[in-house]
C-alpha cells in the first residue's frame, strides 16, 4: 500500500473537518449572534471548545460511518474512493458557504462516499444508507420544526405573566448554556464523522484490524473541527440568524434547546449520523412560526429546503468524477 495514498486520504479527511468546521459553525450560534446573547468572537470561542469538548463524548457515529454505509473497498481502489468522496463533500460544502446556503456537511460526506463507491464498482449498503441516512434526513428535520414549535409555546405559556423586558434578558443569558450544549451536539455528531472516514482509510490500507478510534484520530478530527468553527462562517451565520426570521432571545434559546436534545438523542441511543443544520434550520422555523406563522420567511426556507434535497446527489455526481480521475493515477 503506498503510504502517500494513506496520508493523502488522511490529509483532505481533516480539511473536509476543517470546512465542516467553518461550514457549520452557524448551526451553534447563529441564534445566539444574531439574539445579541454572545458577541460573535465570544460565541465563536466557546463553540470551538465545546466541539473539541464534543468529540470525545462517544463513537457510535463513527462505527457507522465506517461500516454501514459502503462495503470496505480495498488496496489502492479503495484509497481513490475515499479520496474522491473527501472531495466531492468539500466541494460542496464550498459553493454552499459561498452562496450562504446552510446545506448539510453531512449529507454532503454520504453522497460523495455513496457516489465513489458506485463509481468504483464496490457495493453500497443500501438498507445502512436508508436507515441510518435517509430516514433520519426526512425525521430530523419534522422532529426539530414541531419540537421547536411546542418549546417555544411552552417557553410563551409559563411566563406568560412575565415582565417582557426582564424575560429577554434572561433568556440571552439563558441561551448562553443552549448555545454551549448546540456546540457540544455538534463536536459529537460531525467529529465523529472525520474519525469513521479516517479509521476506514487506515483499515483499508493495513494499519488497523479492529474498530476502534485511535487517540490521535480523536484528537486531531477535533482539533481541525474547531479551528475551522473558530474561522466562523458567516455568510451561513446571516441566514440562520437572520433571514430565515428575526429571531429574539425566548425564540433562540427554544431552537437551540430543541436541536441539542434531538442530537444526543441520535447521538447516543441511534447512533445515527443526522445533520445539525437540518435540525437546527428547521426549530428555527417552528420556534419562529409560534409568532406568526407569516413571520417565517418561507421562501429563503423554500429554498433552504431544496438544497438540501440535492445535497447527496449534487456530492455524488463529484465524488463520481472525481473518482474516474483519481483512479487514472492509483490504478
Amino acid at each position: 500500500m503506498d503510504m502517500a495514498a494513506l496520508i493523502a486520504v488522511v490529509g483532505v479527511a481533516f480539511f473536509f473537518t476543517y470546512t465542516n468546521g467553518f461550514h457549520d459553525s452557524a448551526n451553534a450560534i447563529a441564534t445566539s449572534v444574531s439574539t445579541r446573547a454572545l458577541t460573535p468572537r465570544a460565541a465563536l470561542a466557546m463553540a470551538a471548545v465545546m466541539n473539541l469538548a464534543g468529540a470525545f463524548l462517544g463513537s457510535g457515529v463513527a462505527h457507522t460511518v465506517s461500516k454501514g454505509i459502503i462495503e470496505t473497498p480495498t488496496g489502492n481502489q479503495g484509497m481513490a474512493i475515499l479520496f474522491a468522496a473527501l472531495v466531492g463533500a468539500i466541494a460542496w460544502n464550498l459553493v454552499t458557504w459561498y452562496f450562504g446556503l446552510p446545506s448539510s456537511s453531512s449529507h454532503a460526506l454520504f453522497g460523495g462516499m455513496v457516489g465513489a463507491a458506485l463509481a468504483g464498482g464496490v457495493d453500497v449498503i443500501w438498507s445502512g444508507v436508508l436507515d441510518k441516512i435517509v430516514i433520519p434526513m426526512i425525521v430530523s428535520p419534522v422532529v426539530g420544526l414541531v419540537g421547536g414549535f411546542l418549546v417555544m409555546l411552552a417557553i410563551l405559556w409559563i411566563f406568560r405573566r412575565a415582565n417582557p423586558h426582564r424575560a429577554k434578558r434572561n433568556f440571552r443569558v439563558a441561551q448562553t448554556a443552549s448555545a454551549a450544549a448546540m456546540a457540544l451536539a455538534h463536536g459529537l455528531q460531525d467529529a465523529q464523522k472525520t474519525m469513521g472516514i479516517v479509521v476506514l482509510a487506515l483499515t483499508i490500507s493495513g494499519h488497523q484490524s479492529g474498530n476502534g478510534i485511535p487517540v490521535w484520530v480523536k484528537i486531531s478530527c477535533a482539533t481541525m473541527l474547531s479551528l475551522g468553527t473558530y474561522a466562523g462562517g458567516w455568510r451561513i451565520m446571516r441566514t440562520l440568524g437572520r433571514k430565515i426570521i428575526e429571531l429574539d432571545p425566548p425564540q433562540g434559546f427554544a431552537a437551540e434547546a430543541t436541536s441539542a436534545t434531538v442530537m444526543y438523542i441520535t447521538s447516543f441511543v441511534f447512533k445515527a449520523p443526522i445533520s445539525t443544520t437540518h435540525v437546527i434550520t428547521a426549530a428555527i422555523m417552528g420556534a419562529g412560526a409560534t409568532k406568526r406563522i407569516r413571520a417565517v420567511r418561507w421562501g429563503v426556507a423554500k429554498n433552504i429546503v431544496l438544497g438540501w434535497f440535492i445535497t447527496m446527489p449534487a456530492a455524488a455526481i463529484v465524488a463520481a468524477l472525481m473518482y474516474w480521475l483519481v483512479h487514472l493515477f492509483w490504478g
